[in-house]
């Protein structure tokens, strides 16, 4: 069975609906990017929180099949849906019932499973928990938004108005971790999305404000702990990448 990846926009605001179908290798690693999913994932509710690292995700039933479905929420937007801070759920892939009431989501498991697109009835699922939970903070989204356009975190407070613990106080709840380390992310993210169109190596560096090709090598070593173009080889160029746990898109959306 060959692995298939797609994505589409969500109704819930930033948010991209992904299906991942099929087997999945040890060579497609799923890098950080920020974000954070809700998965449907052998038949369970799952959350993915923020990666610092690469994850390589297993199957849910040993069967080799690594098929798997959720929402990718954009960075920050997540906590206020979930009701659990971001810095909580840091490099863990953990059931939706260790966050909220075991009978709540055994309901909601159940009515997703029943459903004629399982997809579509995770999104709505979404969709009615973000009508009646808090606003995502404002802020934070502009902090993600200064730290995606390539700003510095000096740049991004000042626009902002916060000092530099407050915002890394904001961002741990928000993201994860601290803003430098989401500005790294994010700008892994976008030096990917350069190289996948046929950027140079040292031209997508330079885009991206890495001071040369050898500090973009040395920041994707640390963050996916290969080189990059060992994890171009193993995704093939210009491939779309899922995890389980969350989605690898072509962009820096994650």
């Amino acid at each position: 069975m060959d692995a298939r990846y797609e994505e589409r926009a969500s109704r819930l605001g930033g948010a991209v609906v992904w299906t991942w179908t099929g087997p999945r290798g040890p060579a497609r690693p799923v890098l950080p990017d920020g974000c954070m999913d809700l998965l449907l994932w052998g038949g369970t509710l799952v959350v993915a929180g923020p990666d610092t690292h690469a994850f390589t995700p297993q199957d849910a039933d040993g069967t080799g099949d690594a098929s798997c479905a959720g929402i990718r929420f954009a960075p920050g937007t997540a906590p206020a849906l979930l009701g659990v801070p971001a810095r909580e759920l840091r490099d863990r892939r953990v059931p939706l019932d260790a966050l909220w009431p075991g009978a709540r989501v055994r309901r909601l498991t159940e009515r997703i499973d029943a459903a004629a697109d399982p997809v579509a009835a995770l999104e709505e699922a979404a969709l009615l928990r973000a009508a009646g939970a808090q606003a995502p903070d404002p802020l934070t989204a502009a902090v993600a938004a200064g730290l995606r356009q390539g700003r510095s975190v000096g740049e991004v407070a000042r626009a902002v108005g916060l000092g530099a613990r407050q915002l890394h106080r904001r961002s741990l709840a928000a993201f994860g971790y601290g803003p430098k380390t989401l500005a790294r992310i994010l700008r892994l993210q976008r030096a990917l999305a350069l190289v996948r169109t046929g950027t140079a190596y040292a031209d997508a560096a330079y885009a991206v404000g890495c001071t040369d090709q050898a500090h973009l090598a040395r920041e994707v070593r640390e963050l996916t702990g290969t080189t990059l173009g060992g994890y171009l080889a193993g995704i093939g160029h210009g491939a779309e990448d899922a995890r389980s746990g969350t989605a690898q898109p072509s962009g820096d959306g994650r």
